[in-house]
Parts: C-alpha cells; sequence; structure tokens
C-alpha cells in the first residue's frame, strides 16, 4: 500500500471513528471497552486493506465494530452475573455546564446525544443480539442486510430480532419529552433542595414513585436493590451526602448529552447522576454510578 493510499485510509478511519465508538458504546455500555473494540479495528482495517482494497470504509468498520462489540458483550454479560449490585452503564460526562438554567441554547447537539443514558439503561433488559439489531438499525440507521452480516443470521430473523427489541425499549425507556430548558431547571431545584438537607424540600421536588438505581459494584456505599420512593430516596441520597461529609461539591455536567451531576470532593469525583424529570419538573429517576472504574474517565476540573 502506497504512502497516499495509507493516508487516505488513516484518514477514512478518522472520520468514521466517532460514530464507530457511537456504535461501540451503545451496545456495550461502557466507554473504555467501546475504545478498544475501535482502536482494534483499525489493525484489521489496515490489514484487511493490504490484501485487498477496502471500497466502503464506514460500512465495513461498522460491521467490523459491531461484530467485536457484540462478542464483548457476550462474555461480559457472564462476568456481570456475579455483579453486586445493579449494573449500570458507563456514562459518557461531558463538559460543565453554566447557569444552565437559563442561558444554555435549547438545541444545542453534542455527540453522545444519540445515546441518552436513559436508553442505555433501557438496553439492559435486551439479549444482545437483540440489542445489537436495535442499535444497528433503529440508531443508527444500518440496512437490514448488512446487519445480518453482523448476527450471522437472515434477514428476516434480524427483522423480528429488532421488532422484539424495539417493544422491549418502548416498553422500558422513559415516555418522557422535557424540553432541555425544563430539564435544567428541574435538575437546578433538585440540587438546591438537596443542598439545604431539609427531608421536606428534596421531597418536594421528587415524584412520588420516583426510583433511584445506584451502581458500588460492591465497592462503595451503595443501594443493592432500587430504591423506590420520594421519602426513600431523600433520605437515602441526604444519607449518602451526610456520609461523605461537608466541603463536597456538585457540578451541573453533561450526562449522555442532558444536564446530570458530578459530585466532588477533594478534587476526587465520587459519583456521577443521571437525572430524569418530567413535565412537571419533578424528578421521576436517578441512576447514581459511584464504582470507581467507571468514573476513572471522569475530571474533575475538565477546564484545567
Amino acid at each position: 500500500m502506497t504512502g497516499s493510499a495509507s493516508t487516505d485510509l488513516a484518514e477514512a478511519f478518522l472520520r468514521a471513528r466517532p460514530r464507530l465508538v457511537r456504535v461501540a458504546y451503545a451496545v456495550l455500555g461502557t466507554l473504555a471497552d467501546a475504545e478498544d473494540v475501535v482502536s482494534d479495528c483499525w489493525f484489521r482495517l489496515d490489514a484487511a486493506h493490504r490484501d485487498r482494497p477496502i471500497e466502503d470504509v464506514d460500512a465495513w468498520t461498522t460491521v467490523v465494530v459491531a461484530r467485536a462489540a457484540l462478542d464483548a458483550l457476550r462474555s461480559a454479560r457472564v462476568r456481570r452475573e456475579s455483579y453486586v449490585g445493579p449494573w449500570l452503564p458507563e456514562p459518557h460526562v461531558g463538559d460543565p455546564i453554566r447557569a444552565y438554567a437559563v442561558d444554555e441554547p435549547a438545541d444545542r447537539v453534542t455527540l453522545d446525544d444519540t445515546v441518552s443514558y436513559a436508553l442505555l439503561v433501557a438496553l439492559e433488559a435486551l439479549t444482545p443480539a437483540e440489542r445489537t439489531a436495535w442499535v444497528l438499525h433503529d440508531l443508527f440507521a444500518v440496512p437490514f442486510d448488512e446487519v445480518a452480516m453482523t448476527l450471522g443470521r437472515t434477514p428476516a430473523a434480524v427483522r423480528q430480532l429488532a421488532s422484539r427489541a424495539r417493544r422491549h425499549v418502548a416498553a422500558r425507556a422513559p415516555r418522557i419529552d422535557v424540553d432541555p430548558r425544563d430539564h435544567r431547571r428541574a435538575v437546578d431545584a433538585f440540587v438546591h433542595a438537596a443542598g439545604t438537607g431539609d427531608l421536606a424540600s428534596l421531597i418536594a421536588v421528587l415524584d412520588p414513585d420516583v426510583q433511584l438505581v445506584s451502581d458500588g459494584g460492591g465497592l462503595v456505599s451503595a443501594a443493592r436493590r432500587p430504591v423506590v420512593g420520594a421519602d426513600h430516596v431523600a433520605r437515602f441520597l441526604l444519607g449518602i451526602a451526610a456520609k461523605i461529609g461537608p466541603g463536597f461539591r456538585v457540578d451541573p455536567r453533561r450526562i449522555n448529552g442532558s444536564t446530570g451531576l458530578v459530585v466532588v470532593d477533594d478534587e476526587t469525583v465520587l459519583g456521577v447522576m443521571s437525572i430524569v424529570a418530567d413535565a412537571t419538573g419533578r424528578v421521576v429517576r436517578i441512576d447514581l454510578i459511584r464504582t470507581p472504574e467507571k468514573l476513572r474517565s471522569v475530571r474533575a476540573n475538565p477546564a484545567k
């Protein structure tokens, strides 16, 4: 392969890379594993191109990345059977949000908008094959023929997989359409209420049937089962705050494209909170990620 051809191939891969990472992340639910899968894809692409030029780099790499992510997910599912407490996806934490209740445009688009955290949680209920079929076809518009090649099944079988997955996702994903500015105001109200330390104030911003799921991986303090109900969730959160002690801060950050929170104490990231709010401004679901391994890529001060 000539230097020019090699450069063209590398440039084509770099253009495809952000999308490939999103594909792998949506299948796996872990950013670190997604990055590994995509990095390995480059070596496969380079080797395959030397034998026979790859004309459509986007299509070729999508199939390779999806297959590798599917294999990794099958292995991960076996390991997760012995996981301590609920398993939550690894969050994609973006930039700090300044004056986030009023100043930022409602239509801002980020690279991770296609894979919201609530959607990742809903995808955990699917089988690996269902999840891969749904992610490729419904989320990234890959034709069923190409999905069939990825999964090693017929297009008809893949259509059935995607249809089952679609029903599961519709049943489990939050059916809430809230303007991003309203969502940010709900998070702002939640932070203010929690900051008072007053139980009644915190309960007031929570939906009566709010659910909190916390992932500590057996390494840090977390609930082994979902916490349900405004009173129980409020007490749990205030209890966590009391254990941390004074001096910690809660920073509004983009969690998979939506306003969420990062808990920091003495420049150490203690947790990430993905928050779902309804049209009334009340919080209906909180996912609290505290497992250190899932927080290792989150910087306490990303601006520095």
